[in-house]
């Protein structure tokens, strides 16, 4: 799943009914009751779940694009090292024996680490080095991590790999082999505490992955994986883990709370289906929510069948933040019973690096480092991705021509040499930049973030004005006396960045004083008005191809050709090879926003 989605989201309204929001969970007076009564004060115990989600590769505060500790106007900080030392407070505070340390997936993959030591320095090499992030999460002692969607964006076999090197499990209730519908990793994990004078308190955790990857990374784990619904999952194993004696469930799930999806009705399942799973399905104490890349510090939930209250907390991505979970039990009528439940998160920027995290990887920071340092090339002009959501910028016209060059390159000899060959590229960053002169492995893959690779769809110009339609419900309906407001002219409806698309090859005018679907004016492919069963060739990215964002027919069209070279390697290759890098060997102007045929810039 792409990054940078963030929203903050405190105390707000979800999507779907039965869901509401409050400060606490009562907790009944049990034991003032009994004292008045004379009975003996009833046992207790106390338990917090600690949770991080979507780390995607970020050990230390440091930004590899721009060389330098990460810093943002909110004043966020980043990294496991961070967390470390949370996570050491809440154990030193709780007593470690009282706490238990999860994470709701999307692991290995965000950063030039991850990528170094997926691609550069590969664990499955023999002999091949431990992962990063196995290494930091097993010294921080996590007991439990849920699969992400982009755990599966290395293969399986990178995977299985970084499995086999954790010591905690990777939980997927609903990640099945295809084959036999049974788990293909762990669906659940369960531990016991231990109190002084009663029995232990068994706690369970069920993970559970996005049903997303099936198109996200199809290339992956079509034939071999499936990935069904969470909350039918989540039925199916909640009661068998109450039946094996967990006095506390917890879900660890992969996926957001607001009950959308960015695929459409692509699947039969909800990708951000956290809060559904609470509402749906009894017998659940606690969700840890991750995916949305959002940060909730406490939602509450009511279950449909109990009128139970479900906690929900998502930490902010990139271990920004730590949540916590502090569960209340008590012992009556011989069992544990779950008491109360509040969620809280606490800040990574109040605390130091843990010297230790430190001192354990960072000859693996600095190897990367180094790497994204190297100088591939000079850049004859400054490029940058200030103003490309809203013109036709030169920096976005590069990824088009590197695509564009390595599909037409791959058809070569074959039936759709001849067919014309078009480009789409979306402005993933609002801040990259390319500056004049040296040009370095970071410069460009700031520029593209995503481990996304290249594939080759056929489709008809009607398919192609379709698509550029769909893209231009990116921008805001502006009226053509209106003035423009750059900040609020893009996003319409809340779509992210990445979700709109340049087409290359083609010229043609958006005119946003038009109501959505009657935005494309002036479309043609080579100076004549585009032919509608005229037949292109798209150069696309996997995440787009698989149907990620739903645009129309692209998911559908016969797929020529496929690789499994990340287009961030295509443009370092490119740039490499040619060792200058002139705009004139890729710019052009083929499109702008109009509004009545003016131009609006």
């Amino acid at each position: 799943m792409p990054l940078n989605r963030r929203k903050f989201l405190k105390k707000s309204a979800v999507t779907g009914a039965g869901v509401a929001l409050a400060s606490a969970v009562a907790a009944p007076a049990a034991e003032a009751a009994e004292a008045r009564k004379g009975a003996r004060p009833a046992k207790r115990y106390s338990l917090t779940v600690m949770g991080t989600t979507d780390l995607h590769g970020h050990i230390f505060n440091w930004d590899y694009f721009k060389d330098a500790e990460y810093s943002d106007a909110k004043g966020n900080a980043q990294g496991l090292a961070r967390v470390s030392t949370l996570v050491n407070q809440v154990r030193e505070e709780k007593g470690r024996g009282n706490t238990l340390l999860l994470d709701a997936g999307d692991t290995i993959q965000g950063t030039p680490l991850t990528y170094y030591y997926a691609k550069v320095d590969p664990i499955t090499a023999e002999g091949g080095p431990v992962h990063p992030m196995a290494a930091a999460m097993n010294a921080i002692g996590y007991d439990a991590v849920a699969l992400g969607n982009h755990e599966f964006n290395y293969g399986i076999e990178t995977l299985r790999k970084f499995e086999e090197q954790c010591d905690f499990p990777l939980l997927g209730a609903n990640a099945l082999d295809a084959k036999t519908l049974k788990p293909a990793f762990p669906p659940y994990f369960m531990k016991k505490f231990r109190v002084k004078g009663a029995p232990p308190v068994t706690v369970a955790v069920l993970g559970l992955t996005n049903p997303g990857i099936a198109i996200w990374d199809k290339a992956y784990v079509q034939g071999r994986l499936t990935f069904p619904g969470l909350e039918e999952q989540a039925a199916k194993w909640v009661p068998k883990l109450r039946s094996m004696g967990a006095d506390v469930v917890v879900v660890s799930a992969h996926s957001g709370s607001s009950g959308t999806s960015s695929y459409g009705d692509q699947l039969p399942y909800v990708e951000n289906s956290a809060a559904l799973v609470a509402q749906q399905v009894p017998g659940i104490d606690a969700i840890l929510v991750g995916h949305a890349h959002v940060e909730i510090p406490e939602l509450l939930v009511t279950n449909e069948k109990t009128g139970r209250t479900v906690v929900l907390s998502e930490p902010l991505a990139y271990a920004e933040r730590l949540s916590l979970f502090d569960f209340e039990l008590v012992f009556s009528k011989g069992r544990w019973a779950v008491e109360s439940v509040s969620a809280s998160v606490r800040n990574s920027n109040a605390v130091a690096d843990d010297p230790e995290i430190t001192k354990l990887l960072k000859d693996d920071h600095d190897v990367v480092v180094a790497y994204v340092n190297q100088v591939v090339g000079t850049a004859t002009e400054a490029l940058t991705t200030v103003d490309a959501r809203y013109r036709d910028a030169p920096i976005i016209d590069l990824i088009t021509k590197v695509q564009e060059d390595v599909v037409r390159a791959a058809l070569v000899g074959t039936e759709y040499a001849s067919v014309p060959v078009i480009a789409q590229a979306s402005p993933f960053s609002r801040t990259s930049e390319i500056p004049a002169g040296e040009v370095t492995i970071r410069d460009l893959s700031s520029l593209y973030v995503y481990d996304n690779t290249l594939v080759a769809k056929l489709m008809t110009g009607a398919q192609v004005r379709a698509y550029l339609e769909y893209s231009a419900e990116y921008f805001v309906q502006t009226a053509a006396g209106a003035v423009v407001d750059v900040d609020k002219l893009t996003n319409a409806g809340g779509r992210p960045d990445y979700n709109y698309d340049y087409v290359s090859g083609l010229t043609y005018e958006i005119d946003v004083a038009e109501a959505a679907g009657s935005r494309i004016k002036k479309l043609s492919y080579e100076g004549v008005a585009l032919d509608d069963a005229q037949k292109f060739v798209l150069a696309v990215n996997n995440y787009r191809a698989n149907g990620g964002g739903a645009f129309p027919h692209v998911a559908s069209a016969p797929e020529l050709w496929a690789e499994s070279t990340e287009i961030r390697t295509r443009i370092s290759e490119w740039v490499t090879a040619k060792g200058v890098l002139d705009p004139k060997d890729f710019a052009s102007v083929d499109w702008k926003l109009t509004r009545g045929g003016t131009p609006v810039f």
